[in-house]
């Protein structure tokens, strides 16, 4: 198994703000999902979804989910794998295709937290969150919706952290942590 801590969960769990803390601490180089899909699609998220729908945009998503996970690159000095922390978006890991390559690829982490701090987290910023905005209900309500459509595809991460009364730092050691176990545990078995 390539060395990939993969980042997943809900919006406003904390994804990208751990990973960099992740990375920062680790010295692994840092793979934001998000960050690639706006550079390849030269145009902000919200505006993916608007101009291209949905469809589009899990289309792009899948198409990097797929490269990042087939990525194997060495140490030219050693020749063992480059490890790397990856964010995901929030609804990467429900196209169950892109939750095999990521499962393959590395130890999938998923951050949760309550709706309640997910709304506030995302405060003002509801309305420029393409999903949230959808259906014209409360944005609590709406994220309590989409969470538990969700439920199944992040109940098949190896590890969840809940994020809701812990610091990014406090969340990225237990990702370390779950990491380390988990990979210890299938790299013994597989031996």
């Amino acid at each position: 198994m390539a060395p990939k801590l993969i980042l997943t969960g809900f919006m406003a769990t904390g994804k990208s703000a751990v990973a960099r803390a992740i990375a920062r601490r680790l010295r692994w180089r840092l793979i934001d999902c998000d960050e690639r899909i706006v550079a390849r699609a030269r145009m902000p998220i919200p505006e993916i979804f608007r101009v291209h729908g949905e469809a589009r945009f899990r289309a792009i998503e899948h198409e990097l989910i797929a490269e990042i996970a087939a990525e194997r690159r060495r140490c030219p000095q050693c020749g063992k794998p480059l490890p790397a922390v990856v964010a995901t978006g929030g609804g990467a890991i429900l196209d169950a295709r892109n939750f095999a390559a990521l499962s393959r690829a590395g130890v999938v982490v998923c951050l949760a937290a309550r709706p309640e701090v997910i709304a506030r987290r995302v405060g003002p910023q509801a309305a420029s969150r393409p999903l949230l905005a959808a259906g014209g209900k409360p944005v609590r309500e709406r994220i309590a919706e989409l969470m538990e459509t969700r439920r199944a595809a992040y109940a098949r991460a190896a590890v969840t952290i809940d994020t809701s009364d812990i610091s990014i730092e406090e969340a990225a050691d237990a990702a370390i942590a779950g990491y380390a176990e988990y990979a210890q545990k299938s790299w013994a078995a597989s031996a």
